[in-house]
């Protein structure tokens, strides 16, 4: 099929291309050689710098600040799981009256920037409304409204990927539509998606950085904060280092969780066996009736 698309490199291009790889490559490590080179020189991995990180105390405030990020990820990851299934199931309502006003809010909060929803809610609002939202909550809506929306995407096109005769099925066997939809359609959508999800919520963990703007006391707003301490050489690399390093073990925990998680989902699907239960039995007969179909 490629070979219709595009004719194969031959062997000069193909020489042409691992010269060009090796000069990317050799370009890039250049440009990151330069970069801690003039850290080094500037003393930025100087004992004095990293100084600030020895006290109790920081590294207390260090980790209250890790708190505060999870809480606000994991308030946001739930409210976008749900939020994401109540929009999903909207947009694919039969009746215009219902589908068109679940559209349009999934594609405005989708289209707006997760940092503007955190401006608007906390600086913009309050002035017009007369109150005064707290960091956390301006930064937990934000994040459900906008992730929430782009979940909505993820969930629709997993049920619309499932072949029709899932649905017909279930509806021949007299199932009603929302027991359609929460008894045979969405389970199948989400195992199909939760990479994903998973992914999407990585996402969300990431954008709780973007508290900073808005005076949440995350990571990244401590991290900030203590590269600005003068008296203690402004250790803005090394507190960008602890930040980093805080971020990235957080996803890669979060990560892991969910491939066991999704490895376990799929054992559980091997072994599962025939079970007394209508929705289960629904599922069975519905996915006969499609192959039947």
């Amino acid at each position: 099929m490629s070979s219709v698309l595009y004719d194969a490199p031959g062997p000069k291009a193909r020489s042409r291309h691992r010269l060009f790889g090796v000069i990317s490559v050799l370009v890039i490590l250049g440009i990151v050689g330069f970069v801690i080179w003039r850290f080094i020189e500037t003393g930025q991995f100087s004992a004095s710098k990293w100084q600030i990180f020895t006290f109790a105390r920081v590294q207390q405030t260090l980790l209250d600040a890790t708190g505060a990020t999870l809480s606000a990820f994991g308030v946001a990851a739930v409210g976008s799981l749900i939020l994401g299934l109540v929009l999903a199931v909207g947009r694919l309502s039969d009746h215009p009256w219902v589908s068109r006003p679940f559209h349009w809010f999934t594609e405005l909060f989708r289209a707006i920037p997760v940092l503007i929803l955190m401006m608007l809610l906390y600086y913009g609002l309050p002035p017009a409304l007369g109150v005064k939202w707290p960091p956390y909550l301006a930064v937990v809506v934000a994040l459900i409204l906008y992730n929430g929306s782009v979940l909505a995407e993820v969930f629709r096109a997993g049920i619309e990927a499932l072949p029709k005769g899932q649905r017909e099925a279930g509806l021949a066997i007299g199932l009603r539509k929302s027991q359609v939809m929460q008894s045979i359609l969405l389970p199948q959508a989400v195992r199909s998606m939760l990479p994903v999800i998973i992914s999407q919520l990585v996402v969300t963990l990431k954008d709780t950085a973007l508290g900073f703007i808005v005076t949440y006391n995350e990571i990244l707003f401590q991290a900030k904060f203590f590269g600005s301490q003068v008296q203690y050489g402004t250790p803005i690399v090394p507190s960008a280092i602890v930040a980093g390093v805080l971020y990235v073990g957080m996803c890669l925990i979060l990560s892991g969780l969910a491939k066991l998680a999704e490895r376990q989902l799929r054992r559980s699907q091997k072994i599962a066996g025939p079970k007394k239960g209508a929705p289960l039995q629904a599922t069975q007969a519905a996915q006969g009736a499609a192959e039947t179909i």
